[in-house]
């Protein structure tokens, strides 16, 4: 008999009751400016944006300096090589990370970190990752996500000075949410911290902990049972991970990243000091969203290191292979795929550079605009390594080891292709990063509209609500009508003496993001409470909105190096080409908007769940081993041997 298909003790909830927990985790004040918010609103507000922010100097000079010591050391010390061969990080190499400070890369100086800003950090994500993609998720891992994080934000006086100066020099930590039955869905969270005395009684099983297999300090979400004294519910714990319960049971391979520490993590009665909670009970789930407004930056950082490595290989590739008498970058197939590598390379640095001076000068929310550049640089990552691969032809199938192996360069592209699939599901999924962004898009409309459709509540609050609703939209409505797009000398100061005019690209994301509110507005009033059951539309208006902020951020961008003299010609090229690139999707995203086959696809789904389709399925043979879909992860000690090593 095989084991049961989900713990015994999950929660079983309503979907109503899941979306009800995910609300409540929500940040649900806006304090500060969003571009990414007013764009979805129909506002272009590029002076949210516009000049560029910068960097103050001495950030820079410190960022530089250490960038210089990094690139020393992936050029000399890192063989990413040999870390695909051995699906492993050495330990020297580690070591080596750590006393150069790059565990610290976040942790204020006067815990013993470097300080670094978000600009810096992410660039040298970019640049560790591009040797090993496994280290730059083990960094990641370790200060996007893991301890730091959550400490330098909610952590106490006392926690900060105990475990910063750990974490900064020594320690590496890991961030465990997602558990086999539960993913995206936080309601279900099963893993439970009982209170008894001064401490919290740990049992649970967490899946996917990346770092988990090396860590020493883990940062896990639990949930507190409600009881007198004890207000109760998904909360968050710093946890040392050489603690007596704890085993981490298996070591999980994948299809890329191979030297990616990620693990299956037993916790067995684990007692954890009531000190080592963080923030109240309750408020983990807050706790974690709040880390990823910024930690997400992280993804679509290494995103843009893998372009520009793609953009390099492919360039130097297509100067020398000919075909039919010339080299195949002069044939307009491959030329294509090689124009759209370098002006989407241009464009997702300009979103993470914008996006991470940003969150530095911490002037604006940018939970929308840190959310889209993971979204966007998850796709465009996969898109771009995937049109390497095909420029590549046989030789992008081949892996480096063959190709050295009979004498050829050794160009890992069909390796990036498989480290950068998990970008898209990485952090959240590009279908849960849809829903995250759509509910933050129309956030002013539930604001003032959500009591009408909400089917709790009573007619004096939808009454009310109408009335809300009515004064909202009757100011909001007609500016969504005309704007400054419609002007033909709108946005000059992009069009320079000598260089591709931008101004036009500008006026069309102005004009656009006023289209998508009136599309959105559209939806909402002929589908009401069910346009959250409608995620292939919200998908596309999200869509839509990232490749307007992409537009804007490249534009921006161009200006920028244009008016500092850094490559300002060929900068404005690059944006030129990427907003027509751009605009071609984004008039193709707006008619999928209306015409598509949604509903179809939902019926045929309906009668593939049904067995109507069974007879498809036959004249295959099924190589899948025998197994329960989801391992059983009900609480107990671990049977297993624990794989947990310490690398010091």
């Amino acid at each position: 008999m095989s084991a049961p298909s989900a713990p015994k003790n999950t929660p079983r909830v309503t979907e109503r009751e899941a979306r009800q927990v995910a609300e409540a985790a929500r940040e649900q004040d806006w304090h500060k400016p969003s571009f990414a918010k007013e764009l979805f609103l129909g506002r272009f507000r590029l002076d949210l944006i516009h000049p560029h922010p910068m960097p103050p100097p001495d950030d820079v000079r410190r960022g530089e300096a250490f960038l210089a010591r990094l690139r020393e050391f992936c050029e000399t010390r890192i063989d990413g090589a040999l870390i695909e061969r051995e699906a492993r990080i050495p330990d020297e190499v580690i070591s080596g990370l750590k006393e150069l400070g790059a565990l610290g890369m976040k942790i204020d100086p006067k815990y013993g970190g470097l300080g670094l800003t978000q600009v810096y950090y992410n660039k040298a994500l970019a640049l560790v990752g591009s040797v090993s993609p496994a280290i730059g998720a083990l960094l990641s891992a370790h200060q996007s996500i893991g301890v730091p994080q959550p400490l330098k934000i909610f952590g106490s006086q006392e926690q900060k000075e105990t475990f910063l100066p750990r974490l900064a020099r020594s320690d590496i930590s890991a961030f465990l949410l997602t558990e086999p039955d539960v993913g995206s869905d936080p309601a279900r969270l099963a893993t439970s911290a009982v209170p008894d005395g001064s401490d919290y009684v740990l049992d649970g099983v967490k899946l996917w902990t990346t770092n988990g297999v090396v860590a020493d300090l883990l940062v896990v979400m639990a949930r507190v049972p409600k009881s007198e004294g004890h207000k109760g519910g998904i909360t968050a714990f710093v946890v040392e991970a050489d603690s007596p319960g704890i085993t981490v049971e298996n070591r999980n391979a994948f299809m890329g990243l191979r030297g990616l520490e990620n693990g299956v993590t037993r916790f067995h009665r684990v007692r954890v000091p009531a000190a080592n909670r963080i923030g109240p009970e309750g408020a983990g789930l807050k706790i974690a969203l709040t880390t990823l407004n910024t930690g997400r930056l992280s993804l679509p950082a290494m995103c843009v290191g893998a372009g520009k490595w793609c953009l390099k290989i492919a360039r130097e590739w297509s100067a020398v292979r000919e075909q039919w008498g010339r080299p195949v970058a002069r044939h307009e197939a491959v030329g294509a795929k090689i124009s759209f590598i370098a002006a989407t390379t241009f464009a997702l640095e300009a979103v993470v550079d914008l996006s991470s001076q940003m969150a530095d000068e911490n002037r604006n929310d940018i939970r929308i605009e840190a959310a889209l550049a993971k979204l966007y640089g998850s796709e465009m990552g996969c898109l771009m390594a995937d049109e390497l691969v095909q420029i590549r032809g046989g030789r992008g199938f081949e892996t480096a080891d063959s190709l050295a192996a009979r004498g050829e360069r050794a160009v890992p592209a069909e390796q990036l292709l498989r480290d950068l699939r998990i970008n898209r599901i990485f952090e959240g999924s590009t279908e849960i990063m849809h829903l995250l962004i759509a509910r933050e898009a129309v956030d002013a409309h539930l604001k003032v509209a959500g009591d009408i459709i909400d089917p709790d509540k009573p007619l004096s609050a939808k009454a009310k609500a109408g009335a809300n609703a009515a004064g909202f939209y009757a100011r909001w409505l007609p500016r969504l009508v005309a704007g400054p797009g419609q002007l033909p000398r709108t946005y000059g100061e992009f069009n320079p003496s000598g260089h591709p005019g931008l101004s036009a690209h500008l006026r069309y994301v102005e004009r656009a993001s006023r289209k998508l509110a009136r599309s959105t507005f559209y939806a909402m009033s002929r589908w009401q409470g069910r346009m959250e059951t409608k995620q292939g539309f919200l998908g596309r208006i999200v869509d839509i909105g990232a490749e307007l902020f992409a537009m804007s951020a490249a534009c921006v961008r161009a200006e920028l190096l244009r008016s500092s003299g850094d490559h300002g010609r060929e900068a404005y090229r690059l944006a030129d080409v990427f907003c027509h690139q751009a605009r071609v999707r984004v008039e193709e995203l707006f008619t999928r908007l209306w015409s598509n086959t949604d509903e179809l696809d939902r019926r045929l789904v309906d009668g593939v769940l049904s067995g109507a389709y069974t007879w498809l399925e036959e004249g295959v043979v099924d190589p899948s081993g025998e197994g329960p879909w989801i391992a059983d992860a009900t609480p107990g000690p671990s049977a297993r041997e624990n794989v947990h090593r310490t690398v010091r």
